[in-house]
């Protein structure tokens, strides 16, 4: 089989990128042809995915559309497997091409903002079916920015990207509440299929389990933005450090334009609680991401909106590390209270509320080995030997 794979960017700019650079080698070994068609070779500032040995590839941005298209239609594949693609009107000429499966990694096509969250007077999830209604909702609940032209073209993309997915033969999806928001929209079961996520390989030493008493190491991995919940997790902190009685070190990994602001916060509570220490590591390759993982005791996702998956949070469980997360979208089907992590109650999501499950998953040594285990039991699942095989039965 020929397999193109469409994505927006050719290099390492985030989950999805890093999920093409092991899937690709992976279905090269299962004995099929790949190539690989982006649109942009942006982030400047990010490695290429890594491509394996004559993957046939072209740029849009560097070739143009008319010797792209010329390139992916010469080369014929027999499928094409598609991702994040940005411009609809190019992912229209895409399904031109070959038989396409979509992998809905995000809410493409059926909100807005692409949130899926009302921000005012508190971030919650939304669960509204796109549509014409949600104009109404959009300022009086800040869905997205205020300027009404944005609204109206942001409103129109979206449109127009859930007509373009009325025409793949199949959605995949890696949570079973994007399957079901897909559902919502009109796409009829047959057409979207739920398989096992596909995390990279480890690339540092196991963690492990520090004696009670010693520092609680806790980490954040993520995009710092607002809806991302840094700004809570930061104020929930006083309350984590009073409840452990012992030194707290806090490393936040990403980059954002909430940094700024997430700093600020961050100089302000660490003055004013004793024996807390918080780090700001900015953005971070895989491997050193996963030296980070393994250093740590406690994942926390304080995410406000609801993530499709939560990537992070099984990628950390390689390392028996648990996560504690908010109960919004997909986090919940891999994220069980007790037996990976802890749990806190999403809608709306509350710094007490963070703050509980932060300290029930680190108060009692005995409990945070179970939750280790579980987490290394979780990640287990998410491998090439069940995603891959999935995956190919559809394509």
């Amino acid at each position: 089989m020929r397999i193109g794979i469409l994505n927006w960017s050719a290099r390492l700019a985030g989950g999805v990128e890093h999920y093409l650079a092991t899937l690709l080698p992976g279905l090269r070994a299962a004995g099929h042809e790949v190539a690989f068609l982006s649109e942009v070779a942006a982030p400047s500032d990010r490695e290429p995915i890594p491509l394996p040995g004559g993957t046939p590839a072209w740029c849009v941005e560097e070739l143009g559309v008319a010797r792209a298209f010329e390139g992916l239609r010469a080369w014929k594949p027999s499928v094409l497997y598609a991702h994040a693609i940005r411009e609809p009107a190019l992912e229209g000429r895409l399904l031109d091409v070959a038989p396409s499966v979509w992998f809905a990694h995000q809410y493409h096509g059926t909100c807005v903002s692409g949130t899926k969250t009302f921000s005012f007077p508190a971030a919650r999830p939304c669960a509204r079916e796109f549509g014409l209604a949600c104009l109404a909702h959009f300022y009086p609940r800040r869905c997205g920015g205020l300027d009404p032209a944005t609204m109206v073209a942001d409103y129109r993309r979206q449109a127009k990207r859930l007509e373009l997915l009325r025409r793949y033969r199949m959605i995949v999806t890696h949570s079973e509440h994007m399957r079901t928001e897909y559902l919502k929209h009109g796409v009829t079961q047959d057409r979207v299929r739920r398989i096992p996520f596909l995390l990279r390989p480890p690339s540092a030493p196991r963690g492990h389990v520090r004696a009670a008493g010693k520092l609680a190491e806790i980490l954040f991995v993520g995009r710092m933005e607002r809806l991302k919940g840094g700004a809570v997790l930061l104020r929930a902190l006083p309350s984590v450090c009073a409840a452990l009685s012992r030194p707290v070190r806090v490393t936040l990994v990403g980059e954002g334009r909430e940094r700024g602001d997430w700093e600020r916060v961050a100089a302000r509570v660490q003055e004013e609680t004793s024996g807390l220490e918080i780090c700001f590591a900015g953005w971070a390759a895989p491997e050193e991401v996963d030296r980070h993982y393994s250093a740590s005791d406690r994942l926390v996702m304080p995410s406000l909106w609801p993530e499709p998956f939560g990537l992070s949070g099984p990628e950390a469980g390689r390392y028996g590390v648990p996560a504690a997360a908010f109960a919004v979208g997909g986090i919940g089907e891999w994220l069980k209270d007790g037996v990976n992590g802890c749990v806190a109650p999403g809608d709306p999501p509350t710094v007490e509320g963070l703050a509980r499950a932060v300290v029930r998953c680190l108060a009692d040594t005995a409990f945070h080995e179970k939750l280790q285990a579980g987490a290394r039991a979780e990640a287990a699942r998410h491998t090439p030997e069940r995603h891959i095989p999935a995956l190919l039965e559809i394509l």
